[in-house]
């Protein structure tokens, strides 16, 4: 009877045996088939954001909805890989794949509880659900996860799916992969974390949500703390270290993303064209794009633009509380408040309470002061428009109530009353040889505007514009000593309900000036007299050179007043032709994209002057054509030498002289006499002002740097009578060139063969006699000098094309 029954048994357990390997067999051949490719993974593209870098290799930007920072495997703690295992895996290293420990205790919670809360996987089954399945419970899945995690097992090596699982794994809070997860919990890279961080990152996986330290500090700490006893029960760390990293507090909290070097409005660029190039997948696929920006020469500009604006607005007067609310509850009051954004060191504030003396004022919520009103009101002006301000009143009741938020900034002497600039500027630096744009901001603050005024804003540039004219004038016939005569001049328009009557910012006329004082003084009626004279189609044709539009630009008389809306890097560009001898250079931002293996997939193209050694001789800078190297955190990226061209000549070499001089003077003695302060010898450039005044604006350049700074308003208010191009603009120029010309030379362009100096008589423009006292010295081209007793001829085209508005 035994023997039967044992018999019994043993057939039973066989057939078992024999039914879970039959049923097993059938669903490996039934799963098998559709099962996607191990292989795959070896070229899987962790998605990696876009990140911006500046010439010098700082991260200026980074573009991406997920959070990630790839580690290599070598990289990675051996005590996080401690905690990690603990958590979930202790038998990484030893299994094929699937934990029979770890299915068994999953099936026998099933059959004790009827719940499938625990599934057994090991981290490369956890790899398989994540790359090749979903999430879903299901017993379909498991076998795929089992039959998929042994054949990732034959293809890939413990450390490769390993460095897989950390760097994919989402860790919440955006975080994808160890090293963002790092940086966003603790503002640190992964290598600097203490044993009780690492533990508490090893405990996310699970359930990025429920154990997350910022959002649930005590069960995350719970969790953590669960990880460092499973660490010491298996010999990673000792009783010391364990009790240590349980007393730790959870420190972790919110860090944002950690630039090097804050430049918005240049990585914004760098972004809208890295996905011009490259469509959705610059932001997953771990691109880099390098900028021509130099750091310092970015911060130099985003100061200066700060500070002028800011000096603009102290001119013109405190416009009052920033907002007034209507709420009387101290509670909304506050959340107002915290409504304010952050702009620099203008420190938002609440008025509570009004006194005959002094305001109350919360910083915050905990924060709190008195402020007097005599240190408030010290030289303060009060707004009534852009051409007049008042005194302060004698006390605050005129000026705030309760519930105000307004502005204040510290200073040396206690909190003073500001605001935030209503006007805007733009600044743009390009180095004239290379084409390389060296900084670049577009306006104020680009959390409270990101729109780009240098090169989306089109705005009229005024006199800014009348060296493109000049330089034609000078190809046809003209020389720096042709007389043009500074009088009224009428036109008239069966059009217009009225005649257009330009005339100079000072409402004065001069009678006859030579061109080159025309210029420095920067005179509007000799501007249309030398359009009219050179004729608007030839001005047209040669104002094209400089890169301009010539479909764009305006047929009549107010071409030569800068009537046609230009951006200033377009001006910029332009400038620059001047600055480097009469080379046109094509100005880049970009200049590589690198892929995620190194790889440079984008060089811009470009054309550089003096690539010949003549000129070389005589520049003071030569572009770097050897390759280079630059080093990133994880990697060495070598990119080659873009395939450089010379720059087309596009004014004659002459010519270029001539007007390097002609604008050199506007510095010594004309409309920019305030950037002599720079104390170099090699300053050039030109003021604009346009009719209101609405824009103002000045571009010069030394050292081989060309710089256009732009001052407006966006919807074109005017900026005062008393603001012109050499107010409210150059005063940006010069704050950003004291900086950026210390490690420059002085250059200046070399004197062309066909160049000749004249000494003639100023009010006359011919050569002058040997005995004339006041006789100075012009410089000519040879063919154009004048001869003794020559007469110069003022042949002005009485007709012309009639404009109805005066801009100057």
């Amino acid at each position: 009877m035994l023997k039967s029954l044992l018999r019994i048994i043993i057939w039973l357990a066989l057939t078992l045996v024999g039914g879970t390997t039959l049923s097993l067999a059938g669903m490996f051949l039934y799963l098998s088939p559709a099962l996607p490719s191990v292989e795959s993974l070896r070229e899987v593209k962790l998605q990696t954001p876009l990140r911006v870098y500046s010439a010098d290799n700082k991260l200026i930007g980074e573009f991406g909805e997920q959070r990630r920072t790839p580690i290599r495997y070598q990289d990675i703690p051996e005590r996080y890989i401690d905690a990690l295992l603990a958590a979930e895996d202790e038998e990484f290293y030893s299994h094929n794949g699937v934990s029979i420990k770890g299915l068994m205790r999953a099936v026998s919670h099933l059959l004790i509880t009827g719940e499938k809360k625990s599934g057994g996987s090991t981290i490369t089954m956890q790899v398989t659900r994540h790359f090749f399945l979903n999430k879903k419970k299901h017993f379909k899945r498991k076998f795929n996860e089992i039959l998929l995690a042994l054949r990732i097992e034959e293809e890939l090596s413990k450390p490769e799916i390993l460095e897989l699982y950390v760097n994919v794994m989402f860790m919440g809070s955006r975080a994808y992969g160890i090293q963002a997860a790092a940086e966003t919990y603790y503002g640190k890279d992964i290598a600097d974390l203490s044993t009780a961080q690492l533990a508490t990152l090893a405990g996310l996986y699970k359930a990025p949500s429920i154990w997350n330290p910022l959002s649930n500090p005590e069960r995350a700490k719970e969790r953590r703390d669960w990880i460092l006893h499973r660490m010491a029960e298996i010999g990673k760390i000792d009783n010391d270290t364990l009790n240590q990293a349980l007393s730790e507090p959870v420190t972790a909290q919110y860090h944002r993303h950690q630039l090097d070097f804050n430049a918005p409005y240049v990585a914004e660029v760098a972004r809208q064209q890295a996905i011009n190039l490259l469509g959705p997948k610059a932001y997953t696929d771990g691109y880099s794009v390098y900028t021509s920006i130099n750091s310092e020469r970015q911060a130099s500009a985003q100061s200066a633009i700060r500070a002028g604006l800011s000096a603009y607005d102290r001119r013109h007067g405190y416009r009052g509380p920033e907002r007034r609310t209507e709420a009387t509850d101290l509670e909304q009051q506050l959340e107002a408040l915290e409504q304010r954004p952050l702009v620099y060191d203008l420190t938002p504030a609440l008025v509570s309470k009004v006194n005959d003396d002094a305001i109350e004022v919360y910083f915050s919520r905990n924060e709190t002061a008195t402020l007097s009103w005599a240190n408030l009101a010290d030289g303060l002006r009060l707004y009534k428009s852009e051409n007049i301000t008042t005194p302060a009143p004698e006390t605050p009741h005129a000026l705030f109530k309760a519930g105000d938020i307004i502005r204040l900034q510290a200073t040396t002497n206690g909190w003073t009353l500001t605001q935030i600039p209503e006007a805007q500027a733009g600044l743009v630096s390009i180095d004239s040889f290379s084409g390389e744009v060296v900084a670049l901001v577009g306006g104020y603050h680009f959390g409270l505007s990101s729109f780009n005024r240098v090169i989306q804003a089109e705005r009229q540039p005024g006199s800014n514009f009348k060296p493109f004219l000049y330089t034609a004038a000078l190809e046809n016939g003209f020389t720096p000593a042709t007389l043009i005569n500074d009088a009224p001049v009428v036109f008239d328009d069966n059009e217009l309900e009225s005649t257009w009557r330009p005339e100079n910012s000072s409402g004065k006329f001069y009678g006859p000036t030579r061109l080159r004082k025309a210029l420095y003084l920067s005179r509007n009626l000799v501007s249309i007299r030398v359009l009219r004279n050179v004729g608007i189609n030839k001005a047209i044709k040669d104002i094209a050179r400089f890169g301009i539009d010539p479909e764009k630009l305006p047929r009549d008389l107010s071409l030569a007043l800068g009537s046609y809306a230009i951006t200033p890097y377009d001006i910029a560009a332009g400038y620059a032709t001047f600055a480097n001898g009469g080379y046109k250079v094509s100005p880049f931002i970009i200049d590589s994209i690198v892929n995620d293996t190194g790889e440079a997939i984008f060089r811009s193209a470009r054309s550089n002057v003096c690539l010949t050694q003549p000129c070389m001789n005589n520049a003071p800078f030569q572009f770097d054509r050897d390759a280079f190297s630059l080093t990133t955190r994880t990697q060495k990226i070598t990119r080659a030498t873009p395939e450089l061209t010379e720059a087309p000549r596009v004014i004659s070499e002459e010519v270029a002289y001539l007007m390097d001089s002609m604008l050199r003077d506007v510095v010594r003695r004309g409309t920019a006499t305030k950037a002599k302060v720079l104390n170099r010898e090699d300053l050039a450039g030109k003021t604009g002002t346009t009719n209101g005044p609405t824009d103002a604006w000045f571009s010069g350049y030394a050292g081989g740097l060309v710089t256009t700074a732009w001052v407006g308003f966006d919807d074109n208010r005017n900026l005062g009578v008393r603001e012109f191009g050499g107010s409210a603009a150059l005063p940006i120029w010069i704050d950003f060139m004291q900086d950026a010309l210390e490690e420059r030379p002085i250059y200046r362009l070399p004197q062309p063969a066909g160049i000749v100096s004249v000494r003639i008589n100023p009010e006359t423009g011919e050569r002058a006699r040997i005995d004339d006292p006041d006789a100075i010295f012009e410089v000519f081209r040879a063919e154009n000098a004048p001869h003794p007793k020559q007469e110069q001829q003022q042949n002005i085209p009485s007709d012309a094309i009639r404009y109805h508005e005066e801009v100057f």
